[in-house]
């Protein structure tokens, strides 16, 4: 399974220490270069920046076509640019997104999408987690926005 991410989700599940999540579901993960330099070099000391630098099971893929990404710069940021270009590239089963406007331009592309709360969800279904409620509760805290038909449809799962 090739499986891409955007910074959202790696900073996210780093807060609440559930970083791991994304090797136990998917083994191994792909991000462009762009979505390093966020979490590692602009993210420096925070959540996120220790476990992407270290993660062996993270690999960092240079994209082929750079017209792709100046495409969707107008819309998007560098990191969710390079993130849907590099699924495209790669064919990704699966791209890790969280910002709206992200995960509609994905969405219009056919790529199949999940976030940072599917990611809690699918890691409840597999038993790997107790319970998303919690973690849901946690990321809200540390600022993290979600619609609240996501919010409900989620903690109905647990």
């Amino acid at each position: 399974m090739i499986v891409v991410t955007n910074s959202s989700p790696l900073v996210s599940l780093a807060r609440i220490n559930q970083f791991g999540l994304l090797h136990l579901l998917y083994n191994q993960i792909c991000i462009p270069p762009a979505v390093r330099e966020e979490v590692v070099t602009f993210g420096q000391s925070r959540p996120g920046t220790a476990e992407v630098e270290t993660a062996q099971w993270i690999q960092v893929i240079n994209l082929q076509n750079q017209t792709v990404v100046e495409s969707f710069r107008e819309q998007l940021d560098r990191g969710e640019s390079e993130a849907i270009a590099l699924a495209m590239e790669l064919q990704a089963d699966l791209l890790v997104i969280d910002e709206a406007r992200g995960r509609e331009v994905a969405r219009s592309l056919g790529l199949n999408i999940v976030g940072t709360v599917g990611t809690l969800v699918q890691a409840r279904q597999r038993e790997l987690i107790p319970a998303v409620t919690p973690l849901l509760d946690e990321l809200t805290i540390g600022g993290f926005r979600m619609n609240m038909q996501l919010s409900d449809s989620s903690t109905a799962s647990g």
